[in-house]
């Protein structure tokens, strides 16, 4: 059985918080996520699961952080669930410890698209099985043109349709070529994943973290409040009718409408100058 989930108190304030089995780190508004392994290309482990699922639960409490970057060390971003930590353990599991550990990661990708703050992932190198769905379920994705991502259940095999795959990858880049993916198990390279719009940008791979740090920067000084509310948004209407989005929206911008940012918008407007937005 898995090592209990170390468990983040939701009033934590989490710039001063030390992981455990990645490396975190908070400069000014913007928070980075570091998967730390890089001598077995980042993969991860029980503990590491549980852990960024409690961060991403505790996101929700602190306002002071705007953004999330996601990405790995050593030039590859992270190459799934460990063989011999997480894969070997499981051949011995009964069928109710399979399902623990299923609902568990997909307990990861539910955290992070609930966690309010957009979350960026800079990936390079190897982004494959659950590395593939972190990258998968962060709201942007800066690769490379040596990105190799790969969506590897079927080579193992499992079905695709792991911790959510058939549901949010056809809305990223297609049925056609999300089935492609998942029934095959193949690499897709970078420039690929761009032109499928899986990726938002390429970079090279010495500046694909500075490039998604300074689009988290970008997004971190926007109107944040009205920021999560879109993410939110975005997530919600997956389920909803056309009729249902747009009361739904109309709802949700009469919420921003009565923000400070939205009137901090007008004045800087009328006074022909730039906005300094706060996030309330």
């Amino acid at each position: 059985m898995q090592a209990p989930a170390h468990r983040i108190p939701h009033r934590q304030a989490l710039a001063d918080w030390q992981a455990t089995h990645f490396l975190w780190e908070v400069r000014g508004k913007v928070a980075t996520i570091t998967l730390n392994r890089p001598e077995k290309k980042n993969p991860l482990t029980f503990e590491s699961y549980a852990e960024l699922g409690d961060l991403f639960r505790a996101l929700a409490f602190d306002t002071s952080i705007k953004a999330v970057v996601v990405t790995g060390a050593g030039g590859n971003f992270c190459a799934g669930g460990d063989v011999f930590e997480i894969i070997e353990p499981l051949t011995g599991r009964d069928m109710p410890g399979l399902l623990q550990f299923t609902r568990m990661t997909g307990e990861l990708v539910k955290a992070m698209r609930a966690c309010p703050q957009p979350i960026i992932s800079a990936i390079d190198g190897i982004c494959v099985g659950a590395g593939a769905i972190i990258a998968m379920a962060s709201d942007l994705r800066v690769g490379t043109a040596k990105t190799k991502v790969a969506f590897l259940f079927n080579k193992v095999g499992l079905a695709g349709c792991d911790m959510g795959a058939c549901a949010i990858l056809p809305r990223l880049i297609g049925q056609g070529r999300a089935s492609e993916l998942l029934y095959t198990g193949r690499m897709m390279g970078g420039e690929e994943g761009h032109a499928w719009g899986f990726f938002n940008r390429l970079a090279a791979p010495e500046a694909v973290l500075a490039e998604a740090t300074a689009l988290a920067g970008e997004i971190a000084d926007g109107p944040t409040f009205a920021n999560s509310i879109t993410k939110r948004m975005l997530h919600m209407e997956w389920t909803m009718s056309v009729d249902e989005a747009i009361e739904a929206e109309a709802m949700a911008q009469a919420i921003c409408m009565d923000t400070k940012d939205f009137r901090r918008a007008f004045d800087a407007f009328a006074a022909k100058t730039k906005p300094v937005f706060e996030g309330d």
